[in-house]
């Protein structure tokens, strides 16, 4: 593998715009768009679609299905997702990409953490800045340089972008198993891990569980016995849960919280215990899944009698694991870094993404595309500015290299099957 005459230009091109990359990814950031923010999401849609007009290709709004949510009351509720916004281009061509990135992010709009700032080091510090608005510049970056290579014609490519991934993707879930089956290849924003900007390699899957306690309200004085207290028996199945942990290598059980009560002199009927569940494989899934089954219809462990629990969600992102397909993938991304001075290592990751989707869809991926950063999900998130020209460059020489064929996409694709087909 090896930087042709024809991919100087396009690796130019990225690089003479580098501010440009950092300047709207700042912009985008100052439009609030947590995922339960619908006005912010939409203003942030009307933000992104002319850049992916700009494109070759079609692009349209994709409606996405409603999404259940638990209130704390235990109602379940529907929760309305602004559209994704697809871009197809060249859907004939030999070799088709996957790209997907996500324009939601976890600061709600009561969030005092709202605008990007350059700190006294030089770093961009700010919402969405690497998870990942500066991730959907860089992958846009390298489609805009992309567009002047002479073999372009010879890749396809398709870019979601989704509103709701930072909370499971539970409405565009249906389309990155869609778009997954199409590809050869995917290619995710997520920000790349730390200063030395590491790949994830392996991936947990992960699954949200809301265990909704009804029992029956009474005076706590006047007629405690004829109550049947919610709180206690949520106590007792959030304990239980947590005592899953250690038993099963890689599996963790974390109770993130619980709901429920009110004034002290009444026997709370409603309760809700929230808990996500990490993975490393299918077979502790099926595991995890019977347990929790377990627990919440066990009757001794609500301790009191009348209780009842209704059980909602489960996995949204499958495993993810380093077969060899992904391992195929990260040796030649890893050539085509060497190519630009840049050292690509990689290492497993508890976290979860759309690469888990796409990976699940059959689609061999490498999801940590984006901008280096860090602290992400907190006020703390920051980007390296420098990082922008240099991680489109990345994904501009990997398409040339899909394109020219010195990156076989549709061999990669086919080892990604044979795999799947093997287990089954």
């Amino acid at each position: 593998m090896r930087i042709s005459p024809e991919d100087k230009p396009v690796l130019d091109a990225v690089e003479a715009r580098a501010t440009d990359l950092i300047d709207r990814a700042v912009a985008w950031c100052a439009i609030n768009s947590g995922s339960r923010n619908t006005d912010g999401l939409e203003r942030t849609l009307a933000a992104l679609e002319p850049v992916l007009r700009a494109l070759p290709g079609e692009t349209r709004r994709v409606a996405l299905r409603d999404s259940e949510t638990v209130a704390d009351d235990g109602e379940v509720k529907r929760f309305r997702h602004p559209d994704a916004l697809l871009l197809t281009v060249r859907p004939e061509a030999p070799v088709q990409v996957v790209m997907t990135g996500h324009y939601d992010t976890v600061y709600p709009a009561s969030s005092p953490f709202q605008r990007v700032a350059v700190r006294a080091d030089g770093v961009l510090h700010g919402p969405g800045i690497a998870d990942m608005k500066g991730g959907i510049s860089v992958m846009l970056g390298a489609l805009e340089a992309f567009e002047g290579h002479p073999l372009k014609d010879r890749v396809g490519y398709r870019v979601l972008l989704s509103p709701d991934e930072e909370i499971g993707s539970p409405a565009s879930a249906p389309v990155l198993a869609e778009l997954g089956a199409l590809g050869h290849v995917g290619m995710t924003y997520e920000p790349a891990m730390g200063v030395e900007g590491a790949l994830a390699g392996s991936r947990k899957g992960s699954a949200n569980w809301h265990a909704v306690v009804k029992g029956k309200a009474a005076h706590a004085g006047r007629d405690f016995a004829s109550g049947r207290n919610a709180v206690a028996g949520a106590a007792a199945i959030a304990s239980a849960l947590h005592a899953l942990n250690g038993r099963r290598d890689g599996v963790t059980i974390n109770v993130g919280q619980i709901s429920g009560g009110g004034p002290l002199n009444v026997v709370p009927d409603r309760a809700v215990v929230r808990f996500n569940v990490r993975v490393p494989d299918a077979a502790s899934a099926e595991w995890i899944t019977s347990e929790v089954q377990r627990v919440v219809t066990g009757e001794t462990l609500t301790g009191d009698q009348g209780l009842t629990v209704e059980l909602h969600g489960g996995f949204t992102r499958p495993p993810k694991p380093f077969d060899a397909a992904q391992q195929a993938l990260f040796d030649k991304i890893s050539e085509a870094g060497a190519l630009l001075d840049q050292t690509i290592v990689w290492k497993p990751s508890g976290g979860v993404c759309e690469g888990n989707n796409l990976h699940a869809a059959g689609l061999p991926n490498v999801d940590t595309l984006g901008v280096r950063g860090g602290d992400i999900h907190s006020e703390d998130e920051h980007a390296y500015p420098e990082s922008f020209a240099e991680r489109a460059k990345l994904s501009a020489l990997i398409l040339m290299k899909l394109a020219s064929g010195e990156i076989d996409g549709p061999a990669l694709k086919a080892l990604r099957l044979s795999l799947t087909q093997g287990a089954a």
